[in-house]
């Protein structure tokens, strides 16, 4: 993670200082369940959450013990006990390092969903308020960048917004298969450590017991983490990509707010860029790229091994931190979104109402022409208006074929724009209940 793309509130969850301090409360509720059940004294416990408690972890002096044991838990613990004294010695008992590294990185993707999850709240709530805003902006729908049928800039954000919601069920349904805890000792058959500890800590630390652990949480829980992560990167890139199509100049109706004083291009002073929504399709890309090890991480070897360590390390903070920082910025883009409905008109009418074709073609069929026939009919008239600039009504009450089925008059109802936004209401009913 690098500063440019991070959020504070979600780089502290990452931070050493974060970390040793979930290790901490990790280890000082373990010995208050021991001590509950008689496996230490109370008053070890006691002191261990007292000194504990009140101790400033110094991470150079972690670091320092580290370069000589080589262990990143053994470091902390003799650190730890630099503060604890004596009861130190209660301090991990019947515990391996993955019941302390494990819970802790559950803990803190846990606690990072909880932000995402505002994020998409601050980003659904953005799309809800532009989506009502432009319900009725009508605007060309496109499929292969082409002109298509009409339908409003309100149904393209309520589709939006519908992903997000979709997202936001994913996240929470993978925050909670991450939610698990683990303190079962070595190969997680709590031979040296009672169950009813893990108990107690997964309560205290806001999680719940993993069923069977094989020393190590199993990672199918981890990939389904990230692999959501990378969905949700997906969709916020879908979302840009269609903002960063409607700001082409040729196109432009809608663009990101250009803010005073804010310069487009070194060398040309008329350039306004859609450098936002290029950045989160930049930014995208790399979340997505977290899911992959993720998934990979999931075949360890017979019980445990430690080759997901390092790529969770890396990928943990890097992928949450990416999406929080991107979520935002997509919320702000929407918020801030500047819309142009006259030229969403302009564009509409560019093509002299080719957008009623299918239209015309269903009312052929229904006069008793056949499908081919009444498609050959209105595709070379259609044709005459891409090739040549002609007027399409003009050139369909032209057309002897035509005319033989459709009045004039039957023609110019079916280029009522009306037509093809009867059912708006239904589908934000159906999105926004």
């Amino acid at each position: 993670m690098i500063p440019r793309y991070s959020r504070p509130q979600m780089t502290a969850i990452w931070s050493p200082e974060s970390r040793f301090r979930i290790w901490f409360e990790i280890e000082a509720h373990a010995a208050t369940a021991m001590a509950q059940i008689g496996m230490i004294p109370k008053e070890a416990a006691d002191n261990i959450w007292e000194k504990g408690g009140k101790a400033e972890f110094d991470i150079a002096r972690i670091d320092e013990i580290e370069a000589v044991t080589k262990h990143d838990v053994i470091a902390f613990l003799t650190h730890l006990g630099e503060f604890i004294g004596d009861d130190s010695r209660f301090v991990h008992q019947g515990m391996t390092s993955s019941d302390v590294l494990d819970t802790c990185l559950n803990v803190q993707l846990t606690r990072a969903a909880d932000l995402l999850l505002a994020d998409l709240d601050r980003l659904l709530a953005a799309l809800k308020t532009r989506a009502e805003e432009h319900k009725t902006t009508v605007t060309i729908g496109r499929s292969h960048g082409i002109h298509a049928e009409p339908t409003t800039f309100g149904v393209k954000l309520a589709f939006a917004f519908a992903e997000f919601q979709r997202c936001k069920d994913r996240l929470q349904a993978a925050r909670k298969e991450v939610a698990t805890c683990a303190i079962s000792g070595a190969i997680g058959t709590f031979a040296n450590i009672d169950p009813r500890v893990e108990e107690h800590v997964a309560n205290k630390m806001g999680l719940v017991p993993e069923p069977v652990s094989t020393q190590v949480i199993p990672r199918d829980r981890h990939a389904m983490y990230f692999a959501t992560l990378g969905v949700i990167a997906s969709s916020m890139e879908r979302l840009a990509v269609e903002v960063r199509h409607l700001q082409r100049t040729e196109v432009l109706e809608a663009e990101e707010y250009f803010s005073p004083g804010q310069k487009g291009s070194s060398a040309m002073p008329h350039k306004r860029n859609p450098v936002l929504t290029e950045n989160l399709t930049g930014l995208a890309r790399m979340v997505r790229a977290y899911a992959l090890p993720a998934m990979e991480n999931v075949a360890l070897w017979h019980e445990r091994d430690i080759s997901h360590s390092s790529v969770e390390r890396m990928i943990g903070p890097d992928a949450t931190v990416t999406l929080d920082f991107a979520l935002n910025r997509m919320a702000g883009v929407i918020e801030k979104l500047v819309v142009y409905p006259e030229r969403m008109q302009a564009n509409l009418d560019k093509l002299s109402g080719l957008h009623n074709s299918q239209r015309v073609l269903l009312a052929l069929t229904q006069k008793g022409v056949s499908r081919e026939n009444a498609y050959v009919y209105v595709q070379r008239n259609a044709m005459k208006t891409w090739n040549e600039g002609a007027d399409f009504l003009g050139e369909l009450k032209s057309d002897a074929e035509v005319a033989k089925h459709l009045t004039a008059h039957e023609l110019d109802d079916m280029f009522d724009i009306a037509y093809h936004l009867k059912h708006v209401d239904t589908i934000f009913k159906r999105v926004f209940g």
